[in-house]
């Protein structure tokens, strides 16, 4: 989700960090699902991408885990 979206955006990852005051490295452990961000780190991400935390947590809801075999 957060990779679509950023990418809906036009913005690379630098971009969307020095925008939401993360490190690039952060964004890219987040859009991996390497690291759980933090209430914190999703409402900075969402305001940088222009939208509400809501959002980005019902598309992640709706998105299917891969890590799932069901």
């Amino acid at each position: 989700v957060l990779r679509r979206r950023r990418e809906q955006a036009g913005l690379s990852q630098e971009a969307l960090a020095a925008t939401a005051g993360l490190h690039r490295n952060t964004v890219g452990l987040l859009e991996r699902g390497e690291r759980v961000p933090t209430l914190v780190v999703v409402q900075q991400v969402a305001t940088a991408l222009g939208v509400t935390m809501a959002v980005l947590v019902g598309e992640a809801e709706r998105e299917p885990d891969p890590d799932d075999a069901g």
